[in-house]
């Protein structure tokens, strides 16, 4: 009867082990797929467009958004009166959310298979910009802002010519040219329609 006792007691004890060892190798994963989460994959997660993101950028503007789409490098974010902002990633300065919208870009999520979307560099956006000869403003990190049309994106610069965001682009209304490095830009918004 005495034994009995004994090995009920070990094996409580050997439970007890096991249990907090699983929790602690669950803890331990978690902070190994946390360390492993890119800010482009917390963006992803917020694009569902549901709730307003308050993003800091490198010309020191503060933008309420909603995240629309997030390509390669970059993230296309609808502001506060609705038109279309390209913002790179690495010009976002910080992101600020409810605790709930930041536990839940945290969470575990599928992968959603390989969109196209996802695989676009900044680039290959403000190629279609210019194809499409939109009229844009280009925030510099400086905290400058020129409005004219891209004529050309190259692999880390733009081509801009300068021109009243109202007007389209002709000869006769471009102000001047400017080419941009692409590192010196720090959001697009466009002045007429969507992505």
């Amino acid at each position: 009867m005495h034994w009995d006792h004994v090995f009920e007691d070990l094996e409580g004890q050997l439970a007890a082990a096991l249990e907090t060892e699983q929790r602690s190798l669950a803890a331990e994963q978690e902070r190994l797929r946390i360390a492993k989460l890119s800010l482009r994959e917390r963006l992803r997660s917020a694009a569902d467009g549901a709730s307003d993101l308050a993003l800091e950028l490198t010309d020191g503007a503060r933008l309420s958004v909603r995240v629309l789409l997030v390509g390669e490098d970059w993230c296309a974010v609808a502001g506060e009166d609705r038109r279309t902002l390209v913002v790179p990633i690495g010009s976002i300065v910080s992101v600020g959310m409810s605790r709930a919208d930041l536990l839940r870009t945290a969470a575990v999520t599928p992968p959603r298979g390989s969109r196209l979307v996802e695989r676009m560099g900044a680039g290959f956006v403000l190629r279609d910009l210019a194809r499409r000869r939109m009229p844009v403003t280009v925030h510099l990190g400086t905290g400058h802002a020129l409005s004219g049309t891209i004529d050309r994106a190259g692999v880390d610069h733009l081509d801009l010519a300068l021109h009243d965001p109202a007007a389209p682009r002709r000869a006769t209304a471009v102000r001047g040219m400017r080419m941009i490095p692409l590192a010196a830009v720090a959001w697009v918004r466009l002045d007429a329609g969507d992505l």
